[in-house]
């Protein structure tokens, strides 16, 4: 398989994350795999749990992090939030990049299962690239509100280059 490239606002995303060895991460939206990839390489005896709702994502997930796979550091399902069973008690991070669903309607349900399922001390872990800057106030506000409505303490923080907004929140 061709080397595949890791896009410097994944990069800056996970390196914000702080992945530590042992950690329980759970990846909402796996798409082509290069969150799952970088997240990985920093586990060892901790496990990332990546989900997409897409057939095509968990398969390019699969195919990119296959020896990740293979070593029981990843496993991958097509499935949706709301309908989750984390194979793993708690949670210490989730990440998600991109993933509308925070902003573009109601998730209460899913982000009180996030809350559910994040040990005290986690964090969600909320990206979305800031390129249509007209956008970033509404992504901002509508998914700070959820967080905070689940009871998650929030933070935001704010790359220029690339241009990527987080909405963190802390349990």
């Amino acid at each position: 398989m061709p080397l595949q490239t890791i896009p410097p606002r994944i990069h800056w995303a996970v390196e914000l994350m702080d992945v530590q060895p042992g950690d329980q991460v759970l990846e909402i939206g796996c798409g082509p795999g290069a969150g799952a990839e970088l997240i990985c390489s920093k586990l060892e005896t901790g496990k990332l749990f990546a989900i997409d709702r897409s057939e095509s994502g968990v398969d390019r997930t699969k195919r990119r992090n296959i020896k990740y796979v293979e070593a029981g550091r990843l496993v991958v399902r097509q499935i949706d939030l709301a309908t989750l069973r984390v194979p793993v008690k708690r949670l210490n991070k989730v990440f998600a990049f991109n993933v509308n669903l925070f902003w573009v309607r109601n998730c209460d349900d899913e982000v009180a299962l996030l809350h559910e399922r994040v040990v005290p001390g986690g964090s969600v872990y909320l990206f979305f690239d800031a390129h249509r800057s007209e956008l970033v106030p509404n992504i901002v506000k509508k998914t700070s509100d959820a967080l905070l409505k689940a009871g998650f303490r929030v933070s935001v923080v704010e790359q220029k280059a690339p241009a990527v907004i987080g909405i963190i929140g802390k349990r």
